[in-house]
């Protein structure tokens, strides 16, 4: 995992200090809303917190793996070889079981805009997919 203060501005964009923010997440909490999920994740790329990632995803997830090291190392080498600079929330759209968020996330790579699609599941919510829109 990268190093990051607690009291270091959380990588979500929220102007709170990390510790105020996300790393009540990656330590354990559960996200009320999809969105606050959402922005723990991003955080959760920008600090290399792999495991949080893996226990957030979906099972129906593309990308899920029954083989976590793999899937870690894979998660953690995508975190190392890329800068998360910053993210912009376009959309939500928030029901008690299912909900969306449109994000744009800007990365040392370039720019991406996603549509990510969230489950409750057991009262936790889950990040089930993603459609990347132009």
């Amino acid at each position: 995992m990268k190093k990051i203060s607690p009291n270091a501005p959380c990588p979500c964009g929220s102007r709170q200090k990390y510790k105020k923010c996300c790393l009540i997440y990656h330590q354990g909490a559960k996200p009320k809303t999809a969105l606050l999920l959402m922005r723990s994740r991003y955080s959760a790329y920008a600090v290399g917190n792999s495991s949080y990632l893996v226990k957030t995803t979906h099972p129906d997830n593309v990308d899920y793996s029954s083989n976590t090291v793999a899937w870690i190392a894979s998660i953690e080498g995508f975190c190392q070889d890329t800068e998360f600079l910053g993210l912009k929330i376009i959309n939500t759209i928030e029901t008690k079981e299912e909900s969306f968020v449109t994000f744009r996330a800007e990365l040392s790579s370039g720019e991406i805009m996603e549509r990510s699609r969230f489950l409750k599941i057991k009262n936790q919510w889950l990040y089930e997919s993603g459609d990347f829109r132009e």
